[in-house]
């Protein structure tokens, strides 16, 4: 405190407003969990934790909620989106460091790019209009073919397909994220040092050898940091994955049957919730979604600053 006090009335103004930008940021989240607690409490006395996250019924009628069928297509649509789109960004930042042409690198960067800036709901119209279709007329029945009769995998693509389903979603949840990745990841390649990469050539190393053994474990904590923004877009996307989700609330197996996501549910259902425990189950889901994303981000926030430590040794 006296540190802060014989600073000069400038310095001492800077200091104050930098603490109270930084410190607003821990008010927003405490009062955001304060309200969604507040407004979610008669669920969670009516319901309570672990009843409510196991329960797979969601019934206004009978005024049974569970959050168990969001939860899983919020996880599998992620996880799956995450799947595709990693390898997907990574190549794409590794042809546009190592491989492209010079020509060619700040018209596919600007168009990588500009995904990100394209609004939610055009991606949702574009996936329900034009993707759902070819999903359901050429891919989804393809995938039937190869995969069907192969124990096990098969169960993941029974059913009719129609397009409006869990692995239409995570498509396009999985292009959107895309860019986020690549960015990042192109960002994190072009710091490799080039003496480095010389020295690994000078020494007989292939460009394949240069990638894998310079280029990734150079800037890994790079790539890691691009995958945890695109993980927290992920979970917290909504119309997009409203359009081609449906909003069926069941735990399947099959990737080609419609699902839900607590950020699906809470969109199509929040103007109609006409009870208290509804629209009080409708912000428990919503406090569930905010202590999940937090979670997940914080702990892969602390792998990430655990590898940092790890790789400065």
């Amino acid at each position: 405190m006296r540190r802060f006090l014989n600073l000069p009335a400038v310095d001492l103004i800077f200091a104050l407003v930098s603490f109270s930008a930084a410190f607003t940021v821990l008010i927003l989240i405490l009062s955001t969990i304060l309200v969604l607690y507040n407004e979610s409490s008669l669920a969670i006395h009516r319901f309570g934790l672990l009843n409510f996250i196991f329960t797979v019924d969601w019934d206004p009628v009978k005024e049974v909620f569970g959050a168990a069928a969001s939860l899983y297509g919020t996880l599998i649509t992620t996880v799956l989106a995450l799947s595709i789109a990693i390898p997907v960004s990574i190549g794409i930042a590794i042809f546009l460091t190592e491989i492209s042409p010079h020509l060619l690198r700040t018209p596919i960067g600007i168009a990588i790019e500009m995904l990100a800036a394209i609004p939610s709901i055009i991606y949702g119209m574009w996936g329900l209009f034009t993707l759902a279709p070819i999903m359901a007329d050429y891919i989804e029945p393809a995938l039937q073919k190869v995969f069907g009769d192969i124990p096990l995998i098969g169960k993941l693509f029974e059913g009719t397909p129609m397009g409006v389903d869990l692995l239409t979603a995570s498509i396009i949840l999985s292009i959107m994220i895309t860019p986020f990745i690549a960015s990042i990841s192109r960002d994190a390649f072009n710091l490799t040092p080039d003496l480095v990469k010389e020295s690994a050539y000078a020494l007989g190393a292939t460009k394949w050898e240069v990638i894998r053994d310079v280029v990734i474990p150079y800037s890994k904590l790079g790539v890691y940091g691009g995958i945890v923004l695109a993980l927290g877009r992920a979970l917290g996307e909504t119309m997009a994955v409203a359009f081609v989700l449906g909003n069926k609330h069941q735990i399947t197996i099959s990737l080609l049957d419609a699902a839900a996501t607590i950020t699906v549910t809470l969109a199509n259902e929040f103007t109609e919730a006409d009870t208290d425990i509804y629209l009080s189950s409708l912000f428990y889901l919503a406090l569930i979604l905010f202590v999940l994303s937090f979670t997940v981000l914080a702990v892969a926030k602390f792998f990430l600053l655990r590898a940092e430590k790890h790789y400065q040794r």
